[in-house]
């Protein structure tokens, strides 16, 4: 563990969001923008309850006082994230978007093929298919950082009158992302193995992790906008329409999100580098979610 990141305390927020007033074009005149990121509503309830699952089947390999404390506010925050997710979930469903047809195969990613056992009994040693896990869940660590670290400084979504409880949600889950950015990477250095083996297992988590990741976010932005009520049909998900919103602001670029993999990569490599940890809990002082939890 890096020591810049060992004495900064992590620890899950009691928080809660009304989305009652929230449109479900929630970026206005933006709908390709707005599905863009509402993907993370389709992926991270699973994908983040099943993260505290890996950990907690980890935890008894951790040796370090120190990281065990941070995995454990990992595991906290990542479980709260999921629970505020899955409510946009259901305030999507209340405005007749209803995501069960794409979430089904979400589950069963995160469920089944990556489940505690490997899929189709294949001969994996139980302890090298627990550090493939922790690999992954490293690699996508790696995402959530820089999107996390995007959001908070994402002044586009600001100057297009984004709802404000949306932002407060992306942009407090952001927050925390840089927050943790670097327990799940700790997490697999610390179990992972040694030397090179160690180091190719990193890459090979990001070399599963990265494309999948990929389709998952076009296939769910494509499925959000085909069965948009509000839309009917008259839209398809375009890497145009999806240009223009980088243009605008309103979504990171490519590069930038591609430009984290080689990063990813490098021996001497640690989310440490990541963000800026300062941006983020200026925001978590300011959140108007995360100060209801001290108030």
């Amino acid at each position: 563990m890096s020591s810049s990141e060992a004495h900064y305390a992590i620890s899950p927020r009691r928080v809660s969001f009304d989305w009652s007033r929230t449109p479900l074009h929630w970026i206005p005149g933006e709908p390709t923008a707005t599905h863009v990121i509402n993907v993370l509503h389709l992926l991270l309830p699973a994908g983040e309850r099943w993260f505290v699952k890996v950990f907690k089947e980890a935890l008894p390999r951790v040796r370090d006082p120190e990281l065990l404390v941070d995995v454990k506010g990992f595991m906290g925050q990542e479980a709260t994230h999921s629970v505020q997710h899955t409510h946009v979930l259901d305030h999507l469903a209340a405005q007749k978007l209803d995501t069960a047809d794409f979430t089904k195969y979400v589950d069963f990613l995160f469920e089944r093929l990556l489940g505690e056992q490997p899929p189709l009994n294949a001969p994996i040693p139980a302890r090298e298919w627990l550090r493939f896990r922790l690999s992954v869940v490293a690699a996508i660590e790696q995402f959530t950082a820089v999107l996390g670290d995007w959001v908070l400084a994402a002044e586009g979504l600001d100057r297009a009158g984004a709802d404000e409880v949306m932002l407060d949600l992306l942009r407090w889950h952001g927050a925390e992302e840089v927050e943790h950015r670097a327990v799940a990477f700790d997490m697999f250095q610390h179990c992972g193995g040694t030397g090179a083996p160690r180091y190719a297992r990193r890459l090979a988590g990001m070399a599963v992790t990265a494309p999948v990741m990929l389709y998952l976010w076009m296939w769910g932005t494509a499925y959000l906008i085909r069965h948009d009520p509000q839309l009917a049909g008259r839209l398809r998900y375009s890497l145009t329409e999806h240009e223009k919103a980088v243009r605008k602001g309103l979504l990171p670029a490519w590069r930038e999100l591609g430009a984290a993999i080689p990063r990813y990569f490098r021996r001497s490599y640690h989310p440490s580098q990541e963000g800026s940890l300062s941006r983020a809990v200026e925001y978590l002082k300011r959140s108007t979610a995360a100060r209801a939890d001290v108030a």
